[in-house]
Protein backbone atom coordinates (compact mmCIF):
# COMPACT_ATOMS: atom_id res chain seq x y z
CA UNK A 1 0.00 0.00 0.00
CA UNK A 2 1.34 2.97 -0.70
CA UNK A 3 2.96 5.76 2.06
CA UNK A 4 1.74 8.89 2.27
CA UNK A 5 4.76 10.09 4.06
CA UNK A 6 6.70 9.80 0.79
CA UNK A 7 9.80 12.48 1.30
CA UNK A 8 8.00 14.39 -2.00
CA UNK A 9 4.91 14.73 -0.64
CA UNK A 10 5.84 15.83 2.74
CA UNK A 11 7.75 19.27 1.09
CA UNK A 12 5.17 19.77 -1.28
CA UNK A 13 2.91 20.05 1.64
CA UNK A 14 4.57 21.50 3.93
CA UNK A 15 2.72 24.82 3.92
CA UNK A 16 -0.79 23.05 3.86
CA UNK A 17 -2.81 23.11 7.50
CA UNK A 18 -5.38 20.70 7.58
CA UNK A 19 -8.30 19.79 9.95
CA UNK A 20 -7.55 15.50 9.01
CA UNK A 21 -4.88 13.91 10.02
CA UNK A 22 -2.72 11.32 8.04
CA UNK A 23 -4.86 8.77 9.33
CA UNK A 24 -7.98 9.73 8.39
CA UNK A 25 -7.30 9.76 5.11
CA UNK A 26 -5.53 6.36 5.17
CA UNK A 27 -8.89 4.86 6.76
CA UNK A 28 -10.69 6.26 3.35
CA UNK A 29 -8.70 4.71 1.20
CA UNK A 30 -10.08 1.20 1.67
CA UNK A 31 -8.18 -2.37 0.53
CA UNK A 32 -8.15 -1.78 -3.23
CA UNK A 33 -4.79 -0.60 -3.99
CA UNK A 34 -5.56 1.63 -7.11
CA UNK A 35 -2.88 3.39 -9.64
CA UNK A 36 -3.60 5.65 -12.38
CA UNK A 37 -0.15 5.24 -13.86
CA UNK A 38 -0.72 7.78 -16.98
CA UNK A 39 -1.46 10.95 -14.25
CA UNK A 40 0.95 9.55 -12.05
CA UNK A 41 4.23 9.23 -14.44
CA UNK A 42 3.32 12.73 -16.09
CA UNK A 43 2.54 14.44 -12.73
CA UNK A 44 5.94 13.42 -11.57
CA UNK A 45 6.99 14.81 -14.99
CA UNK A 46 5.51 17.91 -14.54
CA UNK A 47 6.88 18.58 -10.49
CA UNK A 48 10.25 17.62 -12.82
CA UNK A 49 9.62 20.25 -14.71
CA UNK A 50 8.27 22.27 -12.52
CA UNK A 51 11.92 22.31 -10.45
CA UNK A 52 13.95 22.25 -13.09
CA UNK A 53 12.96 24.55 -16.05
CA UNK A 54 12.97 28.54 -15.48
CA UNK A 55 9.81 28.46 -17.04
CA UNK A 56 7.42 25.66 -19.06
CA UNK A 57 6.75 27.18 -22.38
CA UNK A 58 3.16 25.57 -23.72
CA UNK A 59 0.22 26.50 -25.40
CA UNK A 60 -3.69 25.49 -24.82
CA UNK A 61 -5.28 22.65 -26.84
CA UNK A 62 -8.25 21.70 -27.44
CA UNK A 63 -8.09 18.43 -29.35
CA UNK A 64 -6.18 15.14 -29.09
CA UNK A 65 -4.69 16.31 -32.91
CA UNK A 66 -3.68 19.54 -31.02
CA UNK A 67 -1.77 17.92 -28.36
CA UNK A 68 0.49 15.71 -30.76
CA UNK A 69 0.91 19.05 -32.36
CA UNK A 70 1.99 20.61 -29.40
CA UNK A 71 4.28 17.20 -28.83
CA UNK A 72 5.52 18.10 -32.74
CA UNK A 73 6.84 21.22 -32.10
CA UNK A 74 8.37 20.52 -29.06
CA UNK A 75 6.41 21.78 -26.61
CA UNK A 76 6.84 20.27 -22.90
CA UNK A 77 3.51 20.47 -21.34
CA UNK A 78 -0.40 21.32 -22.54
CA UNK A 79 -2.63 24.06 -20.79
CA UNK A 80 -6.22 23.13 -20.80
CA UNK A 81 -8.17 26.45 -20.55
CA UNK A 82 -11.49 26.69 -19.10
CA UNK A 83 -12.53 29.45 -20.89
CA UNK A 84 -11.34 27.24 -24.06
CA UNK A 85 -13.64 24.44 -23.12
CA UNK A 86 -16.65 26.74 -22.45
CA UNK A 87 -16.38 28.34 -25.88
CA UNK A 88 -15.35 25.94 -27.76
CA UNK A 89 -14.74 22.42 -26.61
CA UNK A 90 -17.54 21.44 -24.12
CA UNK A 91 -19.50 18.14 -24.82
CA UNK A 92 -22.59 20.05 -24.79
CA UNK A 93 -21.48 21.58 -28.11
CA UNK A 94 -22.37 24.68 -27.05
CA UNK A 95 -20.19 28.29 -26.73
CA UNK A 96 -20.68 29.46 -23.67
CA UNK A 97 -19.22 32.62 -21.63
CA UNK A 98 -16.55 31.29 -19.02
CA UNK A 99 -18.85 30.94 -16.00
CA UNK A 100 -18.68 27.35 -15.48
CA UNK A 101 -21.73 26.78 -17.46
CA UNK A 102 -20.73 24.30 -19.24
CA UNK A 103 -21.20 20.24 -18.72
CA UNK A 104 -18.99 19.72 -15.29
CA UNK A 105 -17.43 16.71 -17.27
CA UNK A 106 -16.50 18.34 -20.32
CA UNK A 107 -12.54 19.10 -19.70
CA UNK A 108 -11.88 15.40 -18.02
CA UNK A 109 -13.52 14.08 -21.24
CA UNK A 110 -11.18 16.61 -23.56
CA UNK A 111 -7.93 15.52 -21.66
CA UNK A 112 -8.74 11.55 -22.35
CA UNK A 113 -9.11 12.79 -25.52
CA UNK A 114 -5.78 14.65 -25.90
CA UNK A 115 -4.30 10.88 -23.76
CA UNK A 116 -5.51 8.97 -26.20
CA UNK A 117 -4.15 10.96 -29.43
CA UNK A 118 -0.87 11.23 -27.40
CA UNK A 119 -0.67 7.20 -26.72
CA UNK A 120 -1.56 6.42 -30.13
CA UNK A 121 0.92 8.69 -31.76
CA UNK A 122 3.59 7.30 -29.42
CA UNK A 123 2.46 3.86 -30.42
CA UNK A 124 2.83 4.30 -34.36
CA UNK A 125 6.32 5.85 -33.33
CA UNK A 126 7.53 3.29 -31.46
CA UNK A 127 6.82 0.78 -34.08
CA UNK A 128 7.95 2.54 -37.06
CA UNK A 129 11.54 2.61 -34.66
CA UNK A 130 10.89 -1.29 -34.02
CA UNK A 131 10.66 -1.51 -37.55
CA UNK A 132 14.39 0.35 -38.74
CA UNK A 133 11.27 3.06 -40.43
CA UNK A 134 12.41 5.75 -37.83
CA UNK A 135 15.78 6.65 -36.36
CA UNK A 136 15.37 6.72 -32.57
CA UNK A 137 17.13 9.70 -32.21
CA UNK A 138 14.50 11.53 -33.95
CA UNK A 139 11.57 10.41 -31.66
CA UNK A 140 9.05 12.64 -30.54
CA UNK A 141 7.90 12.71 -26.58
CA UNK A 142 4.27 12.17 -25.96
CA UNK A 143 4.38 11.85 -23.19
CA UNK A 144 3.44 15.53 -22.53
CA UNK A 145 2.10 16.92 -18.75
CA UNK A 146 -1.59 18.49 -19.08
CA UNK A 147 -2.67 21.03 -17.08
CA UNK A 148 -5.94 21.65 -16.79
CA UNK A 149 -8.48 24.11 -15.36
CA UNK A 150 -11.04 22.74 -12.65
CA UNK A 151 -12.83 26.47 -13.02
CA UNK A 152 -14.53 27.14 -9.15
CA UNK A 153 -15.08 23.01 -8.89
CA UNK A 154 -18.69 23.00 -10.42
CA UNK A 155 -19.77 22.98 -6.63
CA UNK A 156 -18.81 22.36 -2.83
CA UNK A 157 -16.00 20.35 -1.85
CA UNK A 158 -17.37 16.84 -2.95
CA UNK A 159 -17.45 18.01 -6.43
CA UNK A 160 -14.21 19.43 -6.20
CA UNK A 161 -13.11 16.08 -5.13
CA UNK A 162 -15.09 13.73 -7.80
CA UNK A 163 -13.78 16.39 -10.76
CA UNK A 164 -10.61 15.86 -9.41
CA UNK A 165 -11.27 11.96 -9.38
CA UNK A 166 -12.40 12.37 -13.22
CA UNK A 167 -9.36 14.35 -14.25
CA UNK A 168 -6.62 11.73 -12.36
CA UNK A 169 -8.54 8.71 -14.20
CA UNK A 170 -8.41 10.71 -17.55
CA UNK A 171 -4.39 11.53 -17.03
CA UNK A 172 -4.43 15.09 -16.05
CA UNK A 173 -1.32 15.68 -14.40
CA UNK A 174 -2.49 18.57 -12.82
CA UNK A 175 -5.28 20.71 -11.79
CA UNK A 176 -5.86 24.16 -10.55
CA UNK A 177 -9.15 25.35 -8.83
CA UNK A 178 -10.11 29.27 -8.70
CA UNK A 179 -11.05 30.63 -5.44
CA UNK A 180 -14.22 31.76 -5.96
CA UNK A 181 -17.76 30.90 -4.82
CA UNK A 182 -18.58 28.20 -7.65
CA UNK A 183 -22.44 29.65 -7.65
CA UNK A 184 -21.13 33.43 -8.02
CA UNK A 185 -18.05 32.31 -10.73
CA UNK A 186 -16.82 34.54 -13.30
CA UNK A 187 -14.41 35.07 -15.78
CA UNK A 188 -10.86 35.39 -14.59
CA UNK A 189 -10.62 38.68 -16.29
CA UNK A 190 -13.82 39.91 -15.21
CA UNK A 191 -13.87 42.24 -11.54
CA UNK A 192 -16.38 41.84 -8.74
CA UNK A 193 -15.43 37.49 -7.77
CA UNK A 194 -16.71 36.36 -4.62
Amino acid sequence: MPNTTDTLVKKRLESVIANYSEEDVEKLRGTFNVEYTVSKNLSKKLWKLLNTEKYINTLGGLSGNHAVQHAKAGLKAIYLSGWQVAADANSAGEMYPDQSLYPYDSAPKLVESMINALMRADQIQYMEVLEGKMDPKNSIDYQMPIIADGEAGFGGPLNVYELTKRFIKAGAAGVHFEDQLAAEKKCGHMGGKV
